[in-house]
Parts: C-alpha cells; sequence; structure tokens
C-alpha cells in the first residue's frame, strides 16, 4: 500500500468535509458574498487612496511621517 504526501492527505480531508457539510454551504456562499461586497463595493467609497495625489516616494513617505506626528502631538 502506497502512502499519500500529507498536503495530498490534508487536501481530502477537507474535500470530504465540504462535499458532507448541507448547511455549511449556505454559510460559507453568505460569508464570499459579504467579502465582495465590502471589498469590491464599499472600499472605494469609504478608503479613498490619498497617497496617490503624490508624484514620489519620497512625497508620500514625508506626507506619512508629517501626519503620524502631527497626530501623536495633538490629542
Amino acid at each position: 500500500m502506497k502512502k499519500e504526501h500529507i498536503a495530498l492527505r490534508v487536501w481530502h480531508f477537507y474535500l470530504e468535509g465540504f462535499r458532507g457539510m448541507t448547511l455549511g454551504k449556505t454559510l460559507w456562499l453568505i460569508i464570499l458574498i459579504k467579502l465582495f461586497i465590502m471589498f469590491c463595493i464599499l472600499k472605494p467609497f469609504f478608503f479613498p487612496r490619498h497617497l496617490g495625489q503624490f508624484k514620489g516616494e519620497t512625497a508620500k513617505q514625508e506626507y506619512i511621517s508629517n501626519e503620524l506626528i502631527q497626530r501623536a502631538i495633538i490629542p
């Protein structure tokens, strides 16, 4: 009898576990839909790219360091 590689055994373990799920498949579908909504739809609206207005890396670094310093000084 040939012994399978550990990664292949783990893959089969999870594959059989997902095949046997009934409620779990629905829950995973809900989780994936929520992640899609959060990262693909809401992210561009609530997390704008402030650093896109700066041209070079040094300008971005200076902006970040100034912001961190100002926020640490003013509570």
